[in-house]
């Protein structure tokens, strides 16, 4: 297997016995982007919440959920780590794809790293090789083949994905940075790859303050919240058919200093007057659970109180429409 570089397990304790520290140098503080990518579904998304700590970027069981740069930030005293997690690529089919796919290279292009992630559980398949050939082509940028979703595999299965992926780069013309294991699920080897990437960023300064887990406007996560709580149960009816605008948010006037309730006004947009049903289901009670599911993790984002008002309308074949796009917000 040449000299590739496998962790699978962390690097020299330090000498007080406490972790180890990817990087020894004093006062060299690094930061930088990275951005993890994959074939959709490859659990980027959930790598990305896995080591931020805070739920930031939409996961869901079904691929293209990702439309928005989502950027995590990981803060830690050596160094911060700010994580765009671009939409999976994929051969276009609609101008929504087109567009996506755009907006997938230009990122590449600017991050300082790139981490592929590949599952455990699939063999590569030509959509890798696909993302693998591309990658090939972007020469500069440091890449790190992650390997997700270990806890579904044995250690052979695992051993057989990491080789192929060895001579996938090799095939291709370049070396992995890094080759890592890891499940963000178990929480297994998350830490690790944090330690991994550090060391591939450029020394500076902190580029956002201490609190902040992600730069996206806050209307953009809500709206993001509620089109994962709508999509729950539909997916296979409705995948890509959903796509949500918050058209306000005020705080509720009158209300005591101690007692504030912020209003938001969203819309739930779907693409026939067929799928409005499904969306808002028997007698209103799914339109009514979304919001339930969805005001509660608005409300832990925020910190706030929320009253949510959903309503669903229809917008003709969004996805193709340039127009459309541009009103709900790609």
């Amino acid at each position: 297997m040449g000299a590739m570089s496998v962790r699978n397990q962390s690097s020299e304790p330090s000498e007080d016995g406490g972790a180890p520290h990817a990087l020894e140098a004093v006062g060299n503080h690094r930061a930088g982007f990275a951005c993890f990518v994959g074939r959709p579904n490859a659990g980027k998304s959930t790598l990305t919440n896995a080591l931020v700590g805070q739920k930031v970027a939409i996961t869901a069981n079904q691929p293209q959920t990702t439309r928005h740069t989502v950027r995590g930030i990981v803060h830690r005293p050596d160094a911060q780590l700010i994580l765009v997690d671009t939409p999976g690529l994929h051969k276009p089919r609609t101008l929504l794809g087109e567009r996506l796919n755009d907006i997938v290279r230009t990122t590449w292009a600017e991050v300082d790293v790139i981490g592929f992630c590949l599952p455990a559980n699939e063999k590569l398949g030509p959509g890798d090789r696909f993302i693998a050939k591309e990658l090939a082509s972007i020469k500069k940028t440091p890449k790190i083949a992650i390997v997700t979703k270990t806890d579904l595999v044995d250690s052979k299965t695992l051993a057989e994905q990491l080789i192929a992926i060895d001579q996938l780069g090799r095939e291709l013309g370049f070396e992995w940075a890094e080759i890592v294991p890891v499940s963000a699920v178990g929480d297994s080897q998350v830490g690790l790859l944090a330690d991994l990437i550090v060391p591939l960023l450029p020394e500076g300064p902190s580029l956002y303050p201490e609190g902040d887990l992600t730069d996206e406007p806050e209307q953009v996560m809500i709206a993001e919240l509620i089109r994962e709580a709508a999509l729950e149960g539909v997916r296979d009816e409705l995948p890509h058919s959903i796509a949500v605008v918050v058209e306000e948010m005020l705080p509720r006037e009158d209300r005591p200093a101690d007692k504030p309730l912020l209003d938001i006004h969203a819309f739930v947009y779907i693409e026939r007057p067929s799928q409005k049903g499904i969306i808002i289901g028997p007698k209103g009670k799914r339109l009514k659970d979304v919001g339930i599911k969805s005001r509660k993790q608005i409300e832990a984002l925020l910190g706030t109180p929320v009253y949510l008002d959903l309503h669903v309308k229809v917008a003709k074949d969004w996805q193709r429409d340039p127009r459309q796009l541009r009103k709900l917000g790609f």
